[in-house]
């Protein structure tokens, strides 16, 4: 038997167009959106909205459900068990905070392809996750101490990644560059050979996959796309000849502009002074990458590097992305389908997920206010549906 529900008195925004579509009444049919209507058809019962706007479940593209802070806790011996309560309970909250589908991009003992398949069977709530299960790292790379799957050369990484692949791996992480978590490491420290990124595409590309990659300066963003690498994270140091060959050849970059502008929250999760002077050095240079990437029109995701629900300056970490993506230039409709359609494009399910709009999955969220033309008020949400289950309204009596 189909369950049928109405949400009615809402304000559809169309991330497509921009548009509000005001007092519309949205049809939902098990897990899909049926229709999008005016009025609602007679002795219909429904959900009342109280006049919210309604938008597409948010899809956040960079998250380490599995971290430990401070990164020198971490134990790369630690049980599954105990790595899956911790993951689960972040996956949850992100869920409640209105992020419907999450993309993982390194999980300690794999538990992304875990919590995964937890959450299609309807055994936990979480979002629905796209995972990498381990990154692939060099042996004394970025990675290093954290459970990735070390590699060196072209056949290691190549065994490495068909590793992950075997263990139903959704996409395969690199790092191109050092990062800025430990004491004297750079962005702009390659760790990987042509020949290592090549086998790692290769490997990907035989599975109907892709290749994310860490990323920190220009000639390693350049290198690994001329490798076929689709997906880079940070770009920390982005000059504008390489922001523009991303938008020719539609690679995707998650800013995650958070990693440099949360000092807060890392002093409450008792980051290294280490890791918090590299953060704080890197917010320029950062700043304006990513002013260069909105510029040259990339593909633009958000994506949030820590626990995608941990409360940064009062709001959950990736609506906080979202605020700093539009102060950063980036206009409020290309913000949110930094959440929805270019997201969604990204993890390849543009035809399904992303859009409020008949045929595609209902993960829903509804905020008080529009957020077209204000930002901050993502920060109001407070009714999330996913996949035709409303997992919280807050209005409710």
């Amino acid at each position: 038997m189909t369950a049928l529900m109405w949400l009615t008195n809402c304000h559809v925004v169309d991330v497509v167009t921009g548009e509000v579509l005001r007092d519309r009444s949205v049809r939902v049919e098990d897990s899909t959106i049926a229709e999008v209507r005016g009025a609602l058809p007679p002795n219909a019962t429904a959900h009342d909205l109280g006049g919210r706007h309604l938008l597409p479940g948010l899809i956040s593209c960079h998250s380490h459900l599995s971290v430990v802070f401070p990164f020198s806790d971490t134990r790369e011996d630690e049980s599954p068990g105990l790595t899956a309560f911790r993951a689960a309970q972040r996956a949850a909250d992100a869920l409640r905070a209105g992020i419907t589908t999450l993309r993982c991009v390194h999980e300690q003992n794999q538990i992304d392809l875990v919590l995964r398949d937890a959450q299609k069977r309807g055994w936990i709530n979480a979002p629905r996750i796209f995972g990498a299960g381990r990154a692939l790292s060099t042996p004394h790379g970025h990675g290093e101490g954290a459970d990735c799957s070390y590699a060196s050369g072209a056949d290691g990484f190549y065994r490495a990644a068909l590793g992950e692949l075997a263990a139903g791996a959704d996409h395969l992480k690199i790092f191109i560059n050092s990062g800025l978590a430990r004491e004297g490491e750079d962005f702009e420290h390659a760790e990987m050979t042509d020949e290592e990124i090549a086998a790692t595409v290769k490997a990907a590309h035989e599975h109907d996959a892709y290749v994310v990659a860490h990323s920190g300066e220009s000639a390693a963003i350049r290198a690994a796309l001329a490798q076929g690498v689709r997906s880079f994270e940070h770009a920390y140091a982005l000059d504008d000849d390489t922001a523009r060959l991303l938008a020719d050849r539609r690679a995707f970059v998650t800013p995650t502009l958070c990693v440099t502008n949360s000092l807060g929250w890392m002093r409450e999760n008792h980051f290294e002074e280490a890791s918090m002077a590299n953060a704080q050095n890197a917010i320029e240079p950062h700043q304006e990458s990513f002013r260069r990437a909105v510029a040259a029109g990339v593909q633009l995701v958000n994506g949030t590097d820590i626990p995608p629900a941990d409360l940064v300056e009062g709001v959950p970490a990736a609506v906080y992305e979202m605020f700093l993506m539009a102060r950063g230039g980036l206009d409020n409709l290309r913000v949110l389908q930094s959440v929805s359609t270019t997201a969604a494009r990204l993890v390849k399910a543009e035809d399904r997920l992303g859009q409020v709009a008949p045929g595609f999955t209902a993960d829903l969220v509804a905020v008080d206010g529009d957020p077209l033309s204000d930002i901050t008020a993502l920060g109001r949400l407070s009714f999330v549906m996913q996949g035709g289950r409303i997992v919280r309204e807050d209005l409710a009596a």
